[in-house]
C-alpha cells in the first residue's frame, strides 16, 4: 500500500461526527485529499470513516486548518453529501456553548437545529434564481405601546420584559389574535426596517397561527419563514434553506426556532417562557430562554420575552439587572373577582359546581357572547372511587388512579392506559365505580343541562378548536387550549382552582398565575373573570393585576431554601456507582451541594446537585466527564463481563424543571397533550 501523501496547507478538516456517544463529543481531523478541496467548506455535510469501528460515520466540516491536533497519519473524508453549508458557523458555535453548558453533546444540539436532508427539496433550491431586492418593510404602530420604545430596543440591542396588553386585538382579515401576538409583530417590523432579521419563538401551534396571522397583516408573505420541528421533513428543510439566503426574514416556530440561522440577526422574541413546552425534551434538555439569552450575548441582537405573568428565571435576571421592564403606555388591569368555594342552594348552580357570583356572572353575560369555563383536565371524571367504601380505585397492573375518558368510555388506568374491564376494590371486594370530580367533558355536560338551548363547546388537547365566534356558547377549555374568542369572552370563569394549586411542584404558584393570566386576557374589555376558590396572594395578584410582586416573592423564597432559579440545579441519575463517583467528582467545588442520592421507582438512583451560577461551567465540565467516564467503561466491559454484572449508566439533566415535583402526577395532569 502506498505512503499517504503529506498534508497540503489548509487541507485539514475538522469534522463534528453525528453522534450522541458522549466520548464522540470533539471534533476530528481528516485530510482533504485534491478531489474534495472545492467542496470541503465550513458547514457542509461530509461522510468520513470510522477506524475502530470499521465504518463510515455523517457528520459535520466545522473548520479548515493547515493542521490539526492529531500527529500521525490522517484519514480521508470519505466523500462531501452536500456542497450546502447548512451548518452556519455562529449555530456552531451556538451548539457548543449550550452543550458545553448542560453537559451534554453538541451533534444533539446540532440535530435539533439542521432537519436531515432532503435531495429532491434541496436540488430544487439550488435550482432557484437568488431572490431579488427585498420587498421594502414599514413599521408599525401597536395600541398600548409607543413604537419608538421597540425600534429604540432593535437599536441598541436592549434585553426587554415587555408586559404584554391583556387583551384581543382583530388584524386584517377578520381574524382575532392575542394582543401579544401584535406586539410580536410590531417588534419584527422595526427588525426587519433596520435590514435584520427576527426569530420569535412561541410554546406551541395554538400561539404560531395567532402569530403568523398578525405577523401577515403587516409583512409581506415571503418575508414570513415557519420553521418548527413538528413540520414535516420536507418543508421544515425547505424553510432551513430559505434561512439560508441573504435576506432578512421573520423566523417563526416552537422551542428550536432559537437555532435558525438568521442573516444579520437584530432580534429574539420569546412569548410566555414560563411554559414548559419551551423545555426540549430531548438531550441535553435545553431551554429556548436560556438559548436565547446566550445567542443574544454572542450575537449582540435585541432580546424581548412577552408574557401576561412573569416566571421566577425572568424576574431573577430583573433583579440583578440583565433584563429592563417594558410596560404599556397606558396601563390596563382586567375585571378579576376571586371568590371562596361556596355552598349554593340554587340546583343549577350546584350542577355546574360554581358559587352564586360566577353563575349570574355567567348568566348575563351569555345575553351578550361567548363566556370561557377554564378547567383542570381533559376527560370526563379524573378520578373513580369504589360505591360501597369510598377507597380510591386503582389500577389492578401499576396502581395508577382509574379514570374516564367519556361518559360511555371503560374505565382506564391514568399511567398505563390499561382497560379495567373486571375492577374489584382491593379494599371491600365491590365491583362498582362512582365519579369523583369533574373533568371536561363532565363539566360540559353538566353545564348544558344547566343551561338549555346554550351551544356547548369544549376544546382540549383532543378536540383543538383556535378560534370560536362571537355568538352566545359555553366554551369549555383546559388550561392552555383556550380559543380566540372574537371580540373576547364576555366573561372567564376559572374553576378548579383548589385542585390546581395542589399540585405537587415547586412552580404550581407560578404555573397557575400563567394559566390564569393567559385566561383572563382573552376576555373582551370590562368582562368580568371569576377565580373560583383560590385565596391568598394568589388570588390578590389577580385582583390587582400586580403578577410581578407575586414573582418577586417567590423568587425570596426560593433564596433561602436555595431552589432554582435562585440557584442552578442538575440531577443525576443512573447505577448506584456511577452517581456516587459523580457525586464525589464534585463535593471540592465551592457552594456546591448534594440532595439524595434516592432510589427511582424505574430502578437505579438519583440525586440533585444545587450550585451558585458561577459554578456552573466547573460543575458541568467535572459531570460531563463523568458521563464519559461511565459510557467507555460499559464499551470495556461488556464484551468480557459476566452477564449478571450491571454495567454503569449515567445520565445528567441540568436545570431540570421537575427536580422537585411530583412526575408522575405533572405528567398525569398536562393540561395540552
Amino acid at each position: 500500500m502506498p505512503a499517504p501523501e503529506a498534508v497540503p496547507s489548509g487541507t485539514v478538516a475538522r469534522v463534528l461526527i453525528d453522534s450522541s456517544l458522549p466520548q464522540l463529543d470533539r471534533l476530528f481531523d481528516y485530510r482533504i485529499p485534491p478531489s474534495l478541496v472545492e467542496d470541503a467548506v465550513p458547514g457542509v455535510r461530509v461522510r468520513v470513516p470510522l477506524r475502530s469501528a470499521g465504518r463510515v460515520a455523517d457528520g459535520f466540516l466545522i473548520e479548515v486548518a493547515d493542521s490539526g491536533d492529531f500527529t500521525g497519519t490522517l484519514s480521508d473524508l470519505e466523500s462531501v453529501v452536500s456542497p450546502v453549508q447548512v451548518l452556519t458557523p455562529e449555530v456552531w458555535t451556538l451548539a457548543r456553548r449550550m452543550a458545553d453548558r448542560a453537559a451534554g453533546s453538541a451533534s444533539d444540539i446540532v440535530r435539533l437545529a439542521v432537519p436531515k436532508r432532503q435531495v429532491r427539496v434541496e436540488k430544487a433550491w439550488l435550482a432557484e434564481e437568488p431572490p431579488g431586492e427585498p420587498t421594502s418593510v414599514h413599521t408599525v404602530d401597536v395600541p398600548g405601546f409607543d413604537s419608538s420604545k421597540f425600534e429604540t430596543a432593535i437599536a441598541s440591542a436592549a434585553r426587554l420584559v415587555v408586559d404584554s396588553v391583556p387583551l384581543v386585538s382583530e388584524v386584517p382579515g377578520g381574524r382575532w389574535v392575542g394582543h401579544w401576538a401584535t406586539e410580536m409583530a410590531a417588534a419584527a417590523t422595526h427588525a426587519l426596517a433596520r435590514g435584520g432579521s427576527a426569530i420569535l419563538a412561541v410554546p406551541d401551534y395554538r400561539d404560531q397561527e395567532q402569530l403568523v396571522s398578525a405577523l401577515e397583516a403587516v409583512l409581506p408573505a415571503e418575508r414570513i419563514v415557519h420553521l418548527d420541528a413538528k413540520q414535516s421533513n420536507p418543508d421544515r428543510y425547505r424553510a432551513l434553506l430559505a434561512c439560508l439566503r441573504d435576506v432578512p426574514l421573520v423566523i417563526v416556530g416552537n422551542r428550536s426556532v432559537v437555532y435558525a440561522p438568521a442573516k444579520r440577526l437584530a432580534l429574539i422574541a420569546i412569548w410566555d417562557d414560563g411554559d414548559p413546552l419551551h423545555v426540549e425534551p430531548l438531550s441535553p434538555y435545553v431551554h429556548t430562554r436560556d438559548v436565547a439569552l446566550v445567542r443574544q450575548e454572542a450575537q449582540v441582537c435585541a432580546l424581548l420575552f412577552f408574557g401576561h405573568s412573569r416566571s421566577t428565571e425572568v424576574e431573577r435576571l430583573v433583579e440583578i439587572g440583565w433584563l429592563s421592564v417594558l410596560s404599556p403606555s397606558k396601563a390596563y388591569s382586567p375585571k378579576v373577582i376571586p371568590t371562596a368555594q361556596q355552598a349554593s342552594q340554587d340546583r343549577l348552580a350546584a350542577q355546574a359546581r360554581i358559587p352564586s357570583s360566577a353563575w349570574r356572572e355567567a348568566r348575563a353575560a351569555l345575553e351578550h357572547g361567548p363566556v370561557l369555563v377554564q378547567v383542570a383536565r381533559p376527560g370526563y371524571a379524573p378520578r373513580l372511587a369504589c360505591a360501597s367504601c369510598g377507597q380510591s380505585a386503582r389500577c389492578q397492573r401499576c396502581e395508577g388512579p382509574l379514570g374516564l375518558r367519556s361518559s360511555r368510555s371503560t374505565p382506564a388506568c391514568g399511567w398505563c392506559g390499561a382497560l379495567a374491564t373486571d375492577w374489584s376494590c382491593s379494599n371491600c371486594e365491590g365491583t362498582k365505580l362512582r365519579l369523583v370530580g369533574h373533568s371536561a367533558g363532565r363539566t360540559a355536560e353538566d353545564l348544558g343541562r344547566a343551561f338549555p338551548g346554550v351551544r356547548v363547546i369544549i376544546a382540549d388537547g383532543e378536540r383543538p378548536i383556535l378560534t370560536v365566534g362571537a355568538e352566545p356558547a359555553l366554551v369549555i377549555a383546559t388550561r392552555g387550549a383556550e380559543p380566540v374568542a372574537a371580540g373576547g369572552y364576555r366573561a372567564v370563569l376559572l374553576l378548579d382552582g383548589e385542585r390546581m394549586v395542589t399540585r405537587e411542584s415547586l412552580r404550581v404558584g407560578e404555573d397557575c398565575l400563567r394559566w390564569w393570566s393567559n385566561a383572563v386576557a382573552l376576555a373582551a374589555p370590562g368582562a368580568t373573570s371569576v377565580l373560583v376558590g383560590v385565596g391568598g396572594a394568589l388570588a390578590s395578584a389577580m385582583a390587582t393585576w400586580r403578577r410581578a410582586d407575586y414573582a418577586h416573592s417567590e423568587l425570596e423564597d426560593r433564596r433561602r431554601l436555595r431552589f432554582p432559579p435562585a440557584v442552578r440545579v442538575a440531577t443525576v441519575s443512573g447505577s448506584v456507582d456511577a452517581v456516587e463517583r459523580a457525586v464525589v467528582s464534585i463535593a471540592g467545588i465551592d457552594r456546591v451541594d448534594v440532595l439524595g442520592p434516592v432510589e427511582l421507582s424505574v430502578g437505579g438512583v438519583r440525586a440533585i446537585v444545587r450550585f451558585d451560577y458561577g459554578e456552573g461551567a466547573v460543575v458541568a465540565s467535572t459531570l460531563r466527564a463523568e458521563v464519559i467516564r461511565a459510557a467507555t467503561s460499559r464499551r470495556k466491559r461488556a464484551g468480557g463481563a459476566a452477564r449478571s454484572a450491571a454495567l454503569p449508566t449515567l445520565k445528567v439533566r441540568f436545570d431540570d424543571a421537575l427536580s422537585f415535583d411530583n412526575t408522575e402526577q405533572d405528567a398525569a395532569s398536562s393540561s395540552r397533550a
